[in-house]
């Protein structure tokens, strides 16, 4: 298969899986995994937090989040493109019991004065506007990276107005490459967020969300309730730890790539719309073609090639470490054999 359906299809290298033998380890649930304790300790120095915990998703690491900084009935704000609205099976409102207030923004951006616009006033009629929600990057915009001064922005203006605010950092690390910003100032004006190992950096499940030691402490009462404690996470977190250490760096390559199938899709006749690429995520529009999305994906996946239908007619695809310019050079011939 030349799989482009997501970066979460990457497999564990023979190099991380030794990390993982040759870990140590401990029971979790009484702090005492010596390379989980080590991971949230680097996770939260990079995102200039207090503390960190290990989460098996970075679903948990969202809903999680929401629990903490919301009450039953609050209001969350958010992108209408946002992963906790498109991708995370309605867990707010079923785990939570909160509500959303979502923003058609550009490219999954909010502006400040959006922001301000969708803070509810304060009222016995209406829900309590609580938290702010962003997304670095944006997934449904194509990997779209906000600046450092919107997303501390936005942030203010919601802190202003006594909201809590969450960053999802899913592929945080894919704009820290592309930038050169580091992960804390992306953060910087948050009261929480996560970076995920799943993705980009090639591990097999793992993401860590971050925030004050009150916050940490707050989030283990919902991590036990809702089955994501668990005990010799090293064997877990060793992998992350390697991704730390020897996966960050190479994501240059995975956006290098993305440019080069950006440059060559543009050309296939089906193809209206190549939306701006920033990391490695290319979003194609096949609307002049009257071609669904699903119908594509299905035919591309029965020649061996994997990508996401998003919508009607806009098909994702994503680069990562276990793809390379062959596989990107099946993808173009198969989706010229489509026209």
């Amino acid at each position: 298969m030349h799989d482009f359906y997501s970066d979460t299809q990457t497999r564990p290298s023979r190099a991380m899986r030794e990390a993982m033998l040759e870990a140590p380890v401990g029971d979790e649930r009484h702090l005492d995994d010596p390379s989980t304790n080590e991971l949230c300790a680097r996770v939260s120095k990079m995102l200039g937090m207090e503390a960190a915990m290990f989460l098996p998703s970075g679903t948990m690491c969202n809903q999680i989040a929401i629990a903490v900084h919301c009450d039953p009935g609050d209001e969350v704000i958010c992108t209408r493109d946002s992963h906790i609205l498109f991708a995370e099976s309605g867990a707010s409102a079923a785990l939570s019991g909160v509500m959303h207030q979502p923003i058609d923004a550009v490219r999954g951006m909010m502006t400040p004065d959006q922001v301000a616009a969708a803070i509810r006033p304060r009222s016995s009629h209406a829900p309590r506007s609580r938290l702010l929600c962003t997304e670095q990057t944006v997934n449904l915009a194509g990997g779209a990276i906000w600046p450092a001064e919107q997303l501390k922005t936005v942030a203010k203006v919601a802190r202003e107005h006594g909201l809590a605010t969450h960053l999802d950092g899913a592929r945080l690390l894919n704009a820290v490459v592309a930038t050169g910003i580091p992960a804390s100032v992306y953060a910087q004006g948050y009261d929480s967020a996560w970076i995920a190992f799943s993705k980009g950096l090639g591990c097999p499940v793992g993401s860590v969300l971050a925030g004050s030691q009150d916050f940490i402490d707050r989030a283990w009462l919902f991590k036990r309730r809702w089955g994501g404690a668990m005990r010799q996470t090293g064997v877990l977190t060793s992998m992350c730890l390697y991704a730390l250490d020897h996966n960050v760096d190479r994501l240059v390559e995975d956006h290098d790539l993305t440019k080069v199938i950006a440059r060559r899709v543009a050309d296939v006749p089906i193809v209206e719309h190549v939306h701006p690429v920033e990391t490695n995520i290319v979003l194609v529009d096949l609307r002049k073609s009257g071609l669904a999305a699903r119908e594509c994906m299905s035919k591309l996946k029965q020649e061996g090639v994997t990508v996401t239908a998003v919508g009607k007619h806009r098909l994702r695809i994503v680069t990562h470490m276990d793809v390379n310019t062959a596989d990107a050079d099946a993808l173009i011939q198969e989706m010229l054999k489509l026209c």
